[in-house]
Order: structure tokens, then sequence, then C-alpha cells
């Protein structure tokens, strides 16, 4: 499995592509741009999906769907939403094809040209605020809190599996309510929805923060975000909840009578993650012997492999596992017994550690008469031998372990590629020599904030929301700042 495999040390970039592939997550389309995303990588998303579709549930939404074209004009009504998006859109002009009057195939028959373009989803802010228009009329409608499982398209030039595509799936919550506060409340909740996910599921430990002015989303009066650190020091984008005021309510007109009986503008929010959690996922981490997957979103958590010489032997081991089978399913777990004749064990035992199943048992002959089974944990490579007297609660307990180690595994890591820069040389010497998060101040300016970014390529990746204030001199400029901000390379 592993041959031809690129180490991280080697080359970081090649080896996150390498594992993708050969790990049968997704690849790369005839359609360029875009990836096919394979049944086991979409096994890890589906787990993704479950645990958060149950955690807004839990806080009160509900899922609906959206058209997936927007018209052209919808997006003119906020004006900074369309330049932020603009050289972003697909957009669909014609609404049939024709036989080439040359016979050499098919093309766009001009007299079928749309009254309107319409823009392929790149965010679904518009369309909704449209539609919630039409459902919103009082404050007892309020508050509207709809969630939409979707694709959406955002056309990119330089791609990278999970991590930027042209089309990827996501989610995006678009709420309405009476309030700023009850708005703010809502971000700054989902936020933490994201944050948990992030840390209980993904095993990622995530900084929460405001993003700067010049990072925040197209239309948005505050953009809050999780942001990671992945193995190779550079920053990512796992999550981000918006406040958007009124700026979309008074765009397309959603007004409500309130208790007073007077006419008012909802306030809104919108948050989303997408398939770029894969790469979160498989970045902060996957070894140089492929994937290592937490097993709370593993699509396997426990392989059984026999090994056996005889038919009977596998008869007599197929009998003994059945059992523990059984009680580990009802216990919630979900196990493979892999007994195919066409593959050896030892053939098995690589694919399985590739894929990353956080938990590998192996029984045969010797194991039987012993009443024991070796067991290989992924995340450290050990092995040890359990007597098979208990063995499912013994499960049970290595798999929270594993879920446990892989988290303060990525703290340790995030701990120890953060650092503290008070000058210009010291910031530069830690992006080129260390990376990872580097605390500095800055003057709170977006001209210092673009010059910091172009002579550097780290951006703030957030404000965090927990900074302390400390009186400091900007990096850059020397001017006054009042606390640190988080800057980094990044995804």
């Amino acid at each position: 499995m592993a041959k031809d495999f690129a180490t991280r040390s080697e080359n970081y970039s090649q080896w996150y592509n390498d594992l993708v592939i050969k790990a049968d997550l997704a690849e790369n389309s005839a359609v360029r741009g875009c990836m096919v995303i394979k049944p086991y990588g979409y096994a890890i998303w589906e787990k993704m999906q479950a645990a958060l579709d149950k955690k807004f549930k839990d806080t009160g939404h509900v899922n609906a769907y959206f058209p997936i074209f927007i018209p052209k004009s919808f997006f003119s009504k906020e004006a900074s939403h369309v330049e932020g998006f603009a050289k972003e859109c697909a957009v669909v002009t014609h609404y049939r094809l024709k036989n080439d009057p040359s016979g050499k195939g098919i093309v766009v028959d001009e007299d079928a040209k749309l009254e309107e373009e319409l823009i392929v989803r790149p965010t679904s802010e518009t369309i909704i605020w449209d539609t919630y228009r039409n459902w919103i009329k009082s404050y007892r409608d309020l508050p509207l809190l709809i969630n939409q499982w979707a694709n959406v398209v955002r056309w990119e030039m330089r791609t990278r599996l999970f991590l930027r595509t042209a089309e990827f799936l996501w989610q995006e919550g678009h709420t309405a309510h009476a309030t700023s506060e009850e708005a703010i409340a809502e971000t700054e909740k989902m936020l933490g929805v994201y944050a948990d996910f992030a840390e209980n599921f993904m095993a990622v430990p995530v900084i929460k923060g405001l993003k700067s002015p010049n990072e925040r989303f197209a239309g948005a009066v505050e953009t809050y975000c999780i942001e990671a650190l992945m193995q190779d020091g550079k920053a990512l984008q796992a999550g981000t909840s918006h406040f958007l005021g009124q700026n979309f309510a008074r765009a397309f007109d959603v007004q409500y009578l309130s208790k007073e009986n007077k006419l008012e503008y909802v306030w809104a929010t919108s948050w989303g993650v997408s398939t770029r959690l894969m790469g979160a996922l498989i970045m902060a981490h996957s070894d140089d012997h492929g994937l290592v997957l937490p097993p709370k979103l593993a699509p396997t958590q426990v392989v059984i492999v026999p090994v056996y010489k005889s038919s009977e032997q596998l008869v007599q081991i197929s009998q003994t596992v059945k059992p523990i089978i059984e009680k580990l399913q009802e216990l919630g777990v979900s196990v493979k017994y892999d007994d195919r004749e066409t593959y050896k064990p030892g053939w098995k035992f690589n694919e399985y550690e590739f894929k990353g199943v956080p938990v590998r048992l192996a029984i045969g002959p010797r194991d039987l008469e012993n009443g024991t089974v070796e067991v290989s944990r992924r995340d450290t490579l050990e092995k040890s031998v359990y007597q098979l007297a208990d063995i499912e609660n013994k499960i049970i307990n290595l798999l929270n372990s594993i879920q446990k180690n892989l988290f303060q595994k990525a703290l340790d890591f995030r701990e120890n590629m953060t650092s503290t820069a008070d000058s210009w040389e010291e910031f530069v010497d830690i992006l080129d020599n260390k990376g990872g998060f580097i605390l500095a101040h800055w003057d709170g300016t977006p001209e210092t904030e673009q010059k910091i970014k172009e002579e550097t390529k780290a951006t703030i990746r957030c404000i965090p929301l927990d900074a302390k204030p400390e009186e400091g001199k900007c990096i850059l400029t020397g001017k006054p700042s009042s606390r640190r901000v988080i800057f980094a390379r990044a995804y």
C-alpha cells in the first residue's frame, strides 16, 4: 500500500496528495478542478455529517433545501457580497444544445439564451433571503433556524483535493432573529458547536476568534472562525460563523411586525463547514505509514483478521469471534471481519494500517488455545496481547484512549508550534524557519495587514476571543497595539 508513498519530511504536499489517492479517499475527475469522493472518503464525510447534523438539530435547527441556481440580479443587491464572490462565479447563460450544422457534435443553441443569467451557487445568502421575505411576517415567525446540506461552486484555478476544489460539499446555516443580541448569540453558539465537533470528534484542537476586516466574509458585520494547525506548520480555517447584521434583510426587504406593532428589519447569521474538514482530519493526524483516523469518525473502528492455514482453523476462529463481533456491534462499534481468502493476513495488516483503522485484532490457532488475541492500535502502532475474556469492554476503553491520545498529541504539537514575536526580524525568522502560529502585535489597519501578507504570505488567522489586553507595538509599523493577534501561513 505504501509503495511510492512520499514522507512528510521529504515532500509534505506530495505526501498529502499520495495519501488521499492511495487511501481511496478521493481522486481528480474529468472535470477540471473537481473531485470524485470515493466510497471510503465519503463514508468519513457521512460520519462527520451525521455528528454535525445531530448537533444542529439538538440546538433547534431544521434542514431545508434551496435552488442551486441564483438569478444574477440577486447578487447586485448586496454590494460587498457581489464584490467578494464575483471572480469565483460560474454563470449559466443558455438552456439548450443543438446539433452542430457542420456535423461536428453539438453546440450551444444561440436562440436559447436566458433572459437573465443564473449563477451556480457559490453560497446561498441571496436566494435564501429572497425566500425568507415570504416566510417572515411577524415576530411570531422568529427566530427562523434553517440549515442546508448542499454543494457549491467557486471557480478555482489552483485546486487541491478536499482543500480547494471548484465544487465541494458543505452545510450552510442561515438564521433570522428579532434582535442583534439574539443573532450575535446564535453566531457565537454555532462557533462553539463547530469547536466542540473539531475537538471531540475530529480530535483537532482549534482556536476560536474573530477575523480581521480583510479576511471577513463578504457581506458580514463580523466573522467568527475556528483555526487549526496542520503538521507542516500551516494554519487551516476549519469553520466560520458570520454575524450579518441587517445587511441582507435590508437588501431583500425582510421585515417583521414587532410586538409593538412596528415594522423592523430582521437580524441575520450564516455559518458553515465543508469537505475541507476532510483535509484537516488527514493533515492533523496521519503519518508516514498512512491515514490515521480518530475512532469517532472512522468508518470501520475495529477490524478482525483471522490468521489460519486450513479451512478448519478458519471455521474455529470464525466461531470464536462471532459473539465478539455481535457484542461490539451492540455497544455501537463498527466492526469488520475480513476472512477473504484472496489476500494474505500480512497484506490485510498493511491495508488497514494504511487506511487508518483505529484498532486491528489478529487471531490465530495459538490464540484460540491460549484464549488471547493480538491487538494493534493505529495511533501509536503498538501491539498488545489481550485475554479474550471481556474483550469487548477492553476494546471500548482502547477506542476512547486512542481518541484522547490523538487530541492530546495534536494539542501538544500546536503548543510547541506557537511562538511570540516582538519585532519584524523575529517574525520573519519564525515564519521561515519554524512556522506555526505566531502571536504578534498589529496596528489594526487593513493596509498593514495587506503589506505583511504581500511580504511574507502570512495572514492574520484570527483575533483570539480569549485574547487578553496587552500594550505593545505593531511588528511592521511600530504603531501602538492593544493586543496580539495570530499570524500564520495558511491553506
